[in-house]
């Protein structure tokens, strides 16, 4: 199927999931995952009419992005992989939404840029839900602390969690786990749900959904 077709066949799961879980399915987000993809799959998404891309590392995103934003004035990006301090800067010129926040050094340097820079990104705190060694973010009992540091000292706008389950167990209780913390906290969006168990998410109340191979299909480099 063409990318075109693909989007069409993933937003029809979204409302059917959504739809069975009684969610409104407009409150779902479709994040197209564009990392490691040629500039061709991208402009076929765009041409498509969908306008929310994912993107890892900075610099490829400045690569595929930098030069098409411009011309695309409801172009929304997320940054959704780790941010090394050194990257914040350019972060904040071109995201408009980070969601990989996960220490005290990175959130205080991504204030600082923000200042400087006149803007107020919207930022999601990445939990190591499996609380698995080789993965970015926070321990889960460290949420608490972590969201006052976030807000009080730094002043950046947290309005919700980011989470990636362990890949050898099942998903929903780790999505289940993000979303009562959530509530506990009184963050409206949840960052959970890729290709392959995005529809374990979605009665969980995730507001972002993070897609990549279903749409664009493998990596091609």
């Amino acid at each position: 199927m063409s990318i075109a077709e693909n989007l069409k066949h993933i937003h029809s799961d979204i409302e059917k999931t959504a739809s069975e879980w009684g969610r409104d399915s407009t409150h779902v987000n479709l994040i197209a995952v564009s990392k490691r993809q040629p500039p061709e799959k991208l402009q076929e998404a765009l041409n498509a009419g969908h306008r929310l891309f994912g993107e890892n590392k900075v610099q490829e995103a400045q690569e595929h992005w930098a030069h098409l934003k411009p011309q695309y004035n409801d172009l929304n990006l997320h940054l959704i992989g780790p941010l090394q301090t050194n990257k914040a800067k350019d972060a904040v010129a071109l995201f408009d939404m980070i969601h990989t926040v996960d220490r005290e050094k990175l959130a205080s340097k991504l204030s600082k840029e923000m200042t400087e820079q006149g803007k107020n990104i919207p930022c999601l705190i990445q939990v190591n839900i499996g609380e698995e060694e080789q993965k970015s973010g926070i321990a889960p009992r460290e949420l608490p602390d972590f969201l006052g540091f976030c807000r009080d000292e730094c002043n950046l706008d947290i309005q919700g969690l980011m989470c990636i389950p362990p890949h050898d167990e099942p998903p929903a209780m780790f999505f289940s786990l993000l979303h009562k913390m959530a509530k506990q906290h009184n963050l409206p969006h949840l960052s959970m749900g890729m290709s392959a168990d995005f529809e374990k998410a979605i009665p969980l109340d995730a507001t972002y959904i993070r897609v990549g191979t279903a749409i664009f299909g493998e990596r091609e480099y």
